[in-house]
């Protein structure tokens, strides 16, 4: 939650200022409105005005919430400690970065993540994946705008799906088994380039974007 609202907040920064708030009380409440109204009256907003700033349902407070988390996960790390990294560990600890941050609100990630499986609510969750995983790879130093743009994004989208649906059941130690099945998937995505050979077509077998995202779904693979 930032810092302080202004004296005369507009409905946005109302939004960014309860945003951070909402899974804790959703997960007692679920997504409705009476989460927002007790993440209001803990933080001292007018119940009217954040009724207001999410009135467009659980969907709009999930997407609200999630943006949040992009902004605390960008700043977990410098751009100097970022540029010291490798590709594949800039990538790992930013996900990673993301999973810290989630920790303490799991039975509200939980919740959103019923919610957003519905079939109305699919084109909105991956549009919420998609920028998800345009913000690490931007924080990551990627500046691809051909091809390469849009394979590196769907794929880490991907990744960072089923990661959490690992993630949500994980009951090891510090998270092992999902930290452990995260690097299978980053690995997966940094020998992308080794296979993207098989687009062009050379070889026996044509590579298939889709086959290729619903293996990083296995735990084993």
């Amino acid at each position: 939650m930032s810092a302080s609202l202004p004296e005369d907040p507009t409905l946005d920064e109302v939004r960014a200022f309860l945003a951070p708030s909402l899974a804790a009380q959703a997960a007692f409440d679920g997504w409705t409105e009476k989460a927002v109204l007790a993440a209001a009256e803990l933080a001292g907003v007018d119940s009217d005005l954040a009724r207001l700033a999410f009135n467009d349902g659980p969907v709009d407070m999930i997407d609200a919430w999630f943006q949040a988390i992009d902004e605390q996960m960008a700043a977990k790390y410098s751009a100097d400690e970022l540029a010291a990294m490798k590709v594949r560990q800039r990538i790992k600890a930013l996900v990673e970065a993301r999973l810290d941050i989630l920790y303490a609100d799991r039975e509200g990630l939980r919740r959103a993540v019923a919610i957003l499986a519905a079939p109305p609510h699919l084109r909105r969750a991956a549009k919420m994946g998609w920028r998800a995983a345009d913000r690490m790879w931007r924080l990551a130093g990627d500046t691809a705008t051909d091809y390469n743009h849009y394979t590196k994004r769907t794929l880490l989208s991907g990744v960072y799906g089923s990661t959490i649906s690992v993630f949500l059941d994980d009951e090891s130690e510090n998270f092992a088994e999902t930290r452990a099945f995260l690097g299978r998937r980053i690995e997966n995505v940094m020998q992308f380039e080794k296979v993207k050979a098989k687009v062009t077509g050379r070889g026996g077998d044509r590579f298939s974007m889709a086959r290729f995202i619903g293996r990083l779904r296995y735990r084993g693979a």
